[in-house]
């Protein structure tokens, strides 16, 4: 009988001790995590832009850094120089530069500047390609209205990436080249809009203050 009562309270003494531990923790938690103090706020200066409606597509998990890229590339050209639908071509070029756009961003993001900005670079220049095809395209004859508000708007779409997430991993030295790749983006917009204006059709807002 003792021994149960003794039991009894030595389960009430353990009990009473983790209840007292807990009690204790809860009072020391730091007010930064708390509710009574919210964690402050942080003010940015940048306001964020429009949300631009294109769709990047997954660049594939073989990038410039690795051997397979050569495979790949190839593919690429082949698949583009099979093709005779100017249009559709114009489809590829566009599909080829948004990929490069995302390997660059993954190169930059893994230390790789050097290697980044060629592929960058290689790949704004796919913009200019696919703008061509449309062209052709549009001398042949064929609608082009839809792949111009398209263009559109990867333009946009690749030239935010850059200002906002790879001009911040750039390197002091390789800026310029990364500007001169923007600069691919900023000038096929301002070929969609010209040739959607004339044409009468409302082109994709330019959120960059117009520049």
């Amino acid at each position: 009988m003792i021994r149960k009562y003794l039991y009894g309270v030595a389960a009430f003494v353990l009990a009473f001790v983790i209840l007292s531990v807990s009690v204790l923790r809860s009072s020391s938690v730091s007010p930064a995590y708390g509710y009574s103090t919210p964690p402050p706020i942080s003010k940015s200066t940048e306001i964020p832009l429009p949300e631009i409606n294109y769709f990047l597509p997954y660049p594939g998990g073989v990038h410039p850094d690795n051997f397979l890229w050569y495979f790949k590339a190839l593919r690429d050209r082949a698949q583009y120089s099979i093709t005779s639908d100017p249009l559709k071509k114009a489809d590829f070029a566009l599909l080829y530069a948004d990929k490069r756009l995302g390997s660059s961003l993954i190169l930059f993001e893994n230390g790789k500047p050097d290697i980044a900005v060629t592929t960058l670079v290689k790949g704004e220049k796919y913009l200019e390609v696919a703008a061509k095809d449309e062209e052709r395209a549009r001398e042949a004859g064929i609608n082009t209205n839809d792949f111009l508000i398209k263009l559109a708007n990867a333009s946009l779409k690749h030239r935010q990436v850059i200002e906002e997430k790879i001009m911040p991993l750039s390197p002091e030295d390789i800026r310029p080249e990364v500007v001169k790749a923007e600069d691919y983006a900023k000038e096929i917009y301002k070929t969609c809009r010209d040739t959607l204006n004339s044409k009468g059709i409302e082109t994709p807002k330019n959120p960059f203050n117009g520049q």
